[in-house]
């Protein structure tokens, strides 16, 4: 089966009050988003998709991308977009994970995308504490996921715990949401 990861990239970042979409916004020479699709890639997946929507990325070659049109629906129609790019590549499994989330280590994506097949939904755990991202959904729970909405999977570690497989990871599921967020990654 194919090693299947999705970064989703359609949001609007409406809260992020600053020049640029927040996806696009720089530190040290990489945008945000660039440094979370840097960690995904070298997680060695064998087919890794982007899924874009509110701003225009430059997606590199060897990367898929999947435009959302309706991500103004929130979160849980770019999942849906993943979900259904990982079936048209016959994965059983999919490793989601965030743009806005640079943090989420290499090691994360690798961890939690090779964590035992019995566990139905995989998600990233950072100092004891869930992450949740990067989280893998297997197959058998795609038609479960909301189908509108701003969220992804989290309903389904609510209703169904006990499918839920917590793995320790290094790096960090913080997100940069507003311009203080960079800021304060910027000043460390």
């Amino acid at each position: 089966m194919p090693r299947v990861a999705a970064l989703l990239a359609a949001g609007d970042g409406s809260r992020f009050h600053g020049p640029t979409h927040k996806l696009l916004a720089t530190w040290e020479g990489r945008s945000v988003w660039q440094r979370s699709l840097d960690h995904v890639r070298a997680a060695a997946f064998d087919h890794v998709i982007v899924v874009t929507g509110a701003v225009a990325l430059p997606v590199p070659d060897g990367v898929e991308q999947r435009p959302n049109p309706q991500w103004h629906l929130g979160q849980a129609s770019s999942v849906l977009v993943a979900v259904d790019a990982a079936a048209a590549l016959d994965a059983d499994a999919v490793t989601i994970g965030l743009a806005d989330q640079p943090f989420v280590s290499t090691s994360a994506w690798q961890r939690v995308a090779d964590a035992p097949s019995e566990c139905r939904i995989v998600i990233a755990e950072y100092d004891g504490r869930p992450g949740p991202h990067p989280v893998r959904l297997g197959a058998e729970v795609w038609p479960l996921l909301p189908r509108d909405g701003d969220e992804g999977a989290r309903s389904l570690l609510r209703l169904y715990p006990t499918w839920v497989c917590r793995i320790p990871c290094l790096g960090s599921g913080a997100d940069i949401d507003t311009v203080e967020d960079l800021d304060r990654w910027k000043s460390c």
